[in-house]
Formats: structure tokens, sequence, C-alpha cells
């Protein structure tokens, strides 16, 4: 019963010609709007590249009593 319910609204959709919903303003308005958007949310990306430069890298310290302490830092290797 199911399979004919599901059966019976594909063919009903499959034979509606619906009209898409208008458009409140031309299709390029969109793209430019977009492409703005994103150039002004990469800007925002870049702004941060230099953050990592701001101070000099510091030498982690062994920590004993961390739950996982860094394991790169045996010289017996």
């Amino acid at each position: 019963m199911l399979f004919q319910q599901i059966a019976t609204s594909i063919a009903q959709a499959e034979t509606a010609h619906e009209q898409p919903a208008p458009l409140w303003a031309e299709p390029w308005v969109f793209g430019v709007s977009m492409f703005a958007i994103f150039l002004v949310l990469m800007f925002v990306a870049l702004s941060y590249t230099n953050l990592g430069n701001r101070h000099d890298a510091v030498e982690e310290h062994s920590d004993p009593h961390r739950q996982h302490p860094n394991k790169h830092t045996h010289k017996g290797h």
C-alpha cells in the first residue's frame, strides 16, 4: 500500500508542470553578490595569515603529568 502511494505521488509529480518561483532580481545580480561576499570573506581570511609571525617560537617544555605527552622529542632513536 505504501509503495502504491509513493508510485502515485511520483506519477502525479511527473505530469504536473509547475512554474518556478519568480526571482526578485536578475540572475547576474545573484552571481555578482555571491562573488562580492566571497571576496570579502577571502580578505578576512587573508588578514589572519600574519598571526603566526607575531611572536618567536618557544620550545615546549616536557611535562610528565600531561595526559598525552609529546613523544616526538625522544633522543634515543
